[in-house]
């Protein structure tokens, strides 16, 4: 064990792993609130119009976090390739599964009398129905962000690996948002068109296309400024593991 843990390329899988995991998962659990983007901003609302639906950037808080999935996407794949990332994908839709079972275990729980009132002077009249309410997500979104998660991840890891045998080692930048564009624009639409598409809630196919196109345009655009902080991860990376292991790692990737 000792012996593995001193090998730089196994250390900076699992730190990478363990921050990819930790996005994800924390995510989702946040991912139930809807904030504005423009008044957090202190813009006016932009009030924009698509396929006849009208609204204001009503994001989940969620996609603050997720730009940081797609860099650690994006960085993983580059030293570890499409495989590195699937098994990082799949063990995140496994833990994120499981965080969920174990949330809603706790819900079941039977609260202490006590605690149920102990919010009143915060103005929470019943702490487990508001416990309740933010943590117990509808099982149509857990579904819809974790196939729409996998399907994202996969195709991102593939897009990547497509294009880096074009460009090798130049153009960090255009694998990185060729990557993202393809995968977000898939994953924007499955998880509306699965959450609430095929939920309770029955979106039209406007309503659908309009947010996800919106969700979309908000995850490219922050991927494409997040572009420097991709060059300083792999600057980073390159000084820990050293030129030597760093370019045995990259040149592995491609064969």
């Amino acid at each position: 064990m000792q012996n593995i843990l001193s090998n730089r390329a196994v250390r900076l899988f699992i730190i990478l792993g363990g921050f990819f995991v930790t996005n994800a998962l924390v995510a989702e659990f946040i991912g139930v609130k809807i904030f504005s983007l423009e008044e957090t901003l202190g813009w006016q609302p932009f009030n924009w119009r698509l396929f006849g639906i009208s609204g204001t950037l009503q994001l989940t808080a969620g996609v603050v976090l997720w730009p940081v999935v797609f860099i650690m996407t994006d960085i993983i794949n580059e030293y570890y390739g499409p495989r590195g990332v699937r098994l990082l994908s799949y063990l995140t839709a496994g833990l994120i599964a499981y965080g969920f079972v174990m949330v809603y275990g706790a819900i079941g729980l039977a609260p202490a009398n006590w605690w149920i009132g102990v919010g009143e002077p915060a103005s929470i009249e019943d702490m487990q129905q508001s416990f309740s309410a933010i943590f117990g997500q509808s099982n149509w979104i857990i579904v819809g962000s974790l196939v729409a998660f996998l399907i994202g991840q996969i195709l991102d890891a593939a897009v990547f690996h497509k294009v880096r045998t074009v460009t090798e080692e130049r153009r960090i930048w255009l694998r990185a948002t060729i990557s993202t564009a393809v995968s977000q624009l898939i994953d924007s639409y499955v998880v509306l068109y699965i959450a609430f598409g095929l939920g309770p809630q029955q979106w039209s196919f406007n309503r659908l296309f309009a947010v996800g196109t919106v969700n979309f345009g908000y995850k490219l655009t922050v991927a494409i400024l997040l572009i420097p902080a991709l060059y300083l991860g792999h600057f980073l990376i390159d000084r820990y593991l050293g030129e030597a292991l760093s370019k045995q790692l990259r040149k592995d990737v491609v064969e």
